[in-house]
């Protein structure tokens, strides 16, 4: 039987001679490629960022997300969907205790099925963040990059610099991808846009933090490619975590393979006639090479556009709704007092986008409930919120929740497109009595142009990784990731996790 170090060094042996047994990044000489091409040019931005690239914005921005994703996936941890994924893992694979697992003290995996199973962790809820073009970020780089720093010797941890530069990395590469396409742009129809960008980013974070060469960045980028993917039809399902945590591992494999020396497609990112690559995914994408680092003031597109952070649980067209909802019951207590009676209600009209996979009426499982503008219209108009209790099931099978549900209609105007940086959300409620109340949201707190002060932000974090830890490793754990840019190395942050 292999002992924990055994098993640590046996990861360790395979990708030490790729990264010099974590050479730091300021150490990596860039190799220049003959020609440049779309693909290579990406391999070349993931080798070449330095940690004098993250301006203060840049590192302020990531960290937040680094908080707010750690906290989602320790409150994921305690859900069934994130259990069924952990015990399959337990009993299918033999025990390799290297890297931790949200909310399990003492329990280990490996490296991948740890980056698995705390990405499944981070979506369990559909509480993580969101970007425009839609996708999940962080969930997908972050438990990657943590399983990494766990599997790796306490003399051989990244510095928190490394750390968030590796973080940072993987988010472009993200944004990157989803710019290349208009399609991209509008809530999804097809495919989950974080199981095919979030595993091309996954894979550049860990290129990046395992110090690959430029080649080696390109060809974990072209694995992963082969590697991404998920349709659109598990959406309001317990199968849609496993979406971020296929990110998070597949992207972690991709890279492991290309570490060993494992080749793929160098123009797999080229929008090149009769070889479908990333295209395949977009059917207008549009590829433009990375400019070095050195050519612009802003590197980074998270320094010129900020991440949505989720007040409750839910996809994130839900909270516009939820806000307009929420305008009128103030107005209704105003003009009622007390409770919420469906008897007060004749008719709720709401003005939303057309996406049919979030146009659900009645919704019987908490999953459903998550991807419904009927029900987190009605659970705000009674309740003047939503919150992490909404969506218990006891609370879904309210009979004053069901009486407001039956009086839905629901209208999509042709100025309301399925677009999360234009859309808007419209609660019309016509009383028994004649009166219309109305609502609109056109940006709600929490939106990247309506950022989530810090207060807001460490105050959801509490009482997300309240729910598995003590109170003195959760502050713990907001000291180790508002300070990360200044540790020599990221045992610290460790330390709270496991």
């Amino acid at each position: 039987m292999l002992s924990t170090l055994q098993r640590s060094t046996r990861y360790l042996s395979a990708i030490s001679a790729a990264r010099g047994l974590h050479k730091s990044a300021l150490d990596v000489v860039e190799r220049p490629a003959p020609e440049e091409t779309v693909t290579s040019s990406f391999g070349r931005f993931i080798q070449s960022v330095q940690p004098r690239h993250l301006s203060p914005t840049v590192l302020q921005r990531s960290k937040r997300m680094v908080l707010d994703s750690i906290g989602v996936g320790l409150l994921g941890s305690t859900t069934d969907v994130f259990e069924l994924a952990l015990q399959h893992c337990q009993h299918m694979y033999a025990p390799d205790d290297v890297s931790f697992v949200y909310g399990r003290q003492g329990v280990k995996l490996s490296p991948t099925l740890s980056a698995f199973v705390n990405g499944v962790a981070a979506h369990s809820m559909d509480f993580d963040d969101t970007w425009h073009p839609a996708t999940h970020p962080s969930g997908a780089v972050l438990p990657a990059l943590l399983a990494i720093t766990d599997m790796l010797h306490n003399n051989s941890k990244p510095s928190g610099l490394d750390f968030l530069t590796a973080f940072n990395v993987g988010i472009e590469i993200q944004g990157r991808l989803m710019r290349f396409s208009n399609e991209a742009h509008n809530i999804p129809k097809r495919f989950h846009p974080p199981s095919v960008v979030g595993t091309m980013g996954s894979a550049a974070a860990c290129a990046r933090l395992l110090s690959l060469d430029r080649s080696q960045c390109s060809n974990a980028l072209a694995i992963a490619a082969s590697l991404a993917g998920a349709p659109m039809a598990n959406a309001a399902t317990q199968s849609k975590p496993l979406h971020i945590g296929n990110a998070s591992r597949l992207g972690l494999e991709a890279a492991l393979l290309a570490s060993r020396g494992l080749e793929a497609s160098p123009l797999v990112l080229d929008a090149v006639p009769g070889v479908a690559g990333f295209s395949a995914f977009y059917e207008d994408y549009a590829p433009n090479p990375i400019a070095s680092l050195e050519e612009h003031e802003h590197s980074f597109l998270i320094e010129t556009q900020d991440i949505a952070f989720k007040r409750f649980p839910a996809h994130l067209g839900m909270h516009w709704i939820a806000d307009a909802a929420a305008i009128v019951h103030k107005t209704l207590v105003g003009l009622k007092g007390g409770s919420i009676s469906p008897n007060l209600v004749q008719d709720i009209l709401l003005r939303v986008p057309l996406s049919k996979y979030i146009n659900r009426p009645f919704p019987e499982t908490e999953h459903q409930a998550r991807h419904s503008f009927q029900f987190n219209a009605c659970t705000a108009l009674l309740d003047g919120e939503v919150s992490v209790q909404s969506f218990h099931p006891d609370a879904l099978q309210r009979p004053e929740l069901l009486g407001l549900l039956s009086r839905v209609r629901v209208e999509h105007p042709h100025d309301n497109p399925a677009n999360f940086n234009i859309m808007y959300g419209e609660v019309e409620v016509t009383l028994a009595s004649g009166d219309v109340l109305r609502g609109r949201c056109d940006t709600f707190y929490g939106h990247w142009r309506n950022p989530l002060s810090q207060e807001s932000l460490q105050k959801k974090f509490r009482s997300n990784a309240g729910a598995v830890l003590s109170n003195e490793r959760v502050e713990r754990l907001i000291e180790a990731v508002e300070g990360l840019d200044r540790l020599d190395d990221c045992k610290p942050l460790l330390a709270q996790l496991q």
